[in-house]
């Protein structure tokens, strides 16, 4: 079946999944805040408590491609209901657990449930929505998106200086529960589509994905040489590569129904989406650790008042992407996406040659709202972009790749920001203090060194400014959508899709 499922009311529907869409995408950030209460409370070392983030992380990113085709097979609003209980239920077990590995290992299940319910947000958006009504739909999708990876450091600040540490985790419980309730009642039971599993191919993405994410996540921990024994962590990422070639050659000349869909990537938007977003992944994570260091190492502030220099980002970014989605619908989306690629390349580099010990305060307030500018006229039209001729057998599957690229970009972004930080600390004050940088924490930097790790955080936004490039190439070769899909209404189907 290639026409959307179109329901009477699906704006409900939306709210529903984009209510658990938020906290999922809220807990990829909240805990850095809380990283040093945690390291006192549970008597814990660094290294571990950066595990209780890479581990959620890598839980949640290696298996999107598979949670997105069970979606297709058994329904994406069961797989959702699913995800939301096991992501509930291991909150609760984070905020209760006694010690360190209980919290990494609670982390990774809790990894696995957003897993499940990730991908079936977006394919039951695009199953629901008529073509020509979608970008709104999708407007809000990526202002949730945009929004939450900016609140996780805002609110986890707020409970870790209220409550405790503790309730970054607790405080999912009601929301879960709400989120069930609503998405119980108000998210269509949509037509599932029987396929065939490619044992073969989970185990090849599975594998390849997790090598490589592992890889990228953790080379720095490792000084990117010896993990044990004989592995390294090029080793590491280069088997993972191998695997997950073999993985595409399978899907391409395998007899049965393949995990992937590689016919997907014959719709040049549907590739250029994924190139974008991967970008964007990339983009959005490394620029808030340097930023965040700045303000906390250089500028003495605390983790709260840090995270509230990005507030001018998240308002403008949430105000405009309803406003944006509904463009999406009647404006080709390479000129919005093209747009805001390249507010967030000028921004990123506005920021950048401004990070200094004397710069007021207020000033940065600047790049932070033409952030919110670029924010609000990515998300939208690149979610619009990649799902707009998906056949509906195909949503979750499409789904999946999509995030999956994303995460991906994420990953690459913290692996690659944190790299480039140490070599310009490195170059701008020395090794020793490259060595000592991440005891920087909100107290008071020496005058000695403050001027040249300004200039080392300046330098590291570069990076992903420059990155931000590619995605606005990728935006601007996007094909002309056709009249029917953007400029005139589409045939809604009113057939209303019961609900259970």
């Amino acid at each position: 079946m290639n026409q959307p499922e179109v329901i009477a009311k699906p704006w409900p529907a939306l709210w529903a999944l984009v209510l658990g869409f938020f906290m999922i995408l809220v807990d990829s950030t909240i805990v850095s805040v809380a990283t040093p209460a945690i390291i006192e409370d549970l008597d814990a070392d660094i290294n571990s408590v950066v595990w209780v983030t890479s581990a959620y992380l890598l839980a949640y990113a290696v298996p999107l491609l598979i949670t997105g085709r069970l979606g297709d097979r058994f329904g994406p609003k069961n797989l959702y209901l699913v995800g939301l209980v096991i992501f509930t239920l291991s909150s609760l077990w984070c905020g209760v657990a006694g010690d360190i590995e209980w919290l990494i290992v609670a982390r990774v299940v809790q990894g696995l449930g957003a897993a499940l319910m990730t991908p079936q947000t977006m394919a039951i958006i695009t199953r629901i929505f008529a073509p020509d009504r979608r970008g709104a739909a999708m407007g809000l999708w990526g202002a949730t998106a945009g929004v939450a990876t900016l609140v996780g450091p805002i609110l986890g600040g707020l409970l870790v200086d209220g409550p405790g540490w503790e309730w970054i985790f607790i405080i999912n419980v009601p929301v879960g529960i709400i989120g069930f309730v609503l998405a119980w009642r108000l998210v269509p039971s949509l037509t599932t589509h029987a396929h065939k599993f490619d044992i073969l191919g989970v185990v090849l993405s599975g594998v390849g994905l997790f090598l490589v994410v592992f890889g990228l996540q953790e080379g720095e921990t490792y000084d990117w040489g010896v993990i044990t024994g004989f592995i390294t962590v090029p080793l590491l990422i280069i088997v993972g590569v191998v695997v997950l070639i073999a993985f595409v050659v399978w899907q391409a000349v395998q007899k049965g129904e393949p995990l992937l869909p590689l016919g997907l990537f014959r719709d040049r938007n549907f590739s250029l989406a994924n190139i974008a977003i991967t970008a964007m992944g990339f983009v959005i994570t490394g620029m808030v650790l340097p930023l965040m260091i700045f303000f906390q190492s250089v500028r003495e502030l605390t983790p709260t008042q840090s995270a509230f220099m990005l507030i001018p980002m998240a308002v403008i970014s949430g105000g405009l992407a309803p406003v944006v989605g509904k463009l999406v619908d009647r404006v080709n989306p390479r000129y919005i996406a093209g747009t805001g690629f390249a507010f967030l390349a000028i921004a990123l580099f506005w920021f950048g040659s401004m990070l200094s010990p004397d710069v007021p305060i207020w000033m940065l307030l600047f790049p932070a709202a033409l952030l919110g500018l670029a924010n609000a006229g990515i998300w939208a039209p690149l979610s619009t972009t990649a799902t707009r001729n998906l056949p509906m057998a195909l949503a979750g599957a499409g789904s999946g790749v999509y995030n999956t690229t994303r995460q991906i970009g994420a990953v690459l972004g913290s692996a690659a920001i944190a790299a480039l930080m140490q070599a310009r600390i490195t170059a701008e004050v020395g090794a020793s203090a490259a060595e000592g940088g991440s005891q920087f924490g909100g107290g008071t930097m020496p005058d000695a060194i403050a001027d040249g790790f300004s200039a080392a955080m300046g330098q590291a936004m570069f990076l992903p400014a420059a990155v931000a490039l590619i995605g606005l190439v990728a935006a601007l070769f996007f094909a002309k959508p056709t009249p029917r899909a953007w400029s005139k209404p589409a045939d809604v189907v009113e057939e209303t899709v019961a609900s259970v």
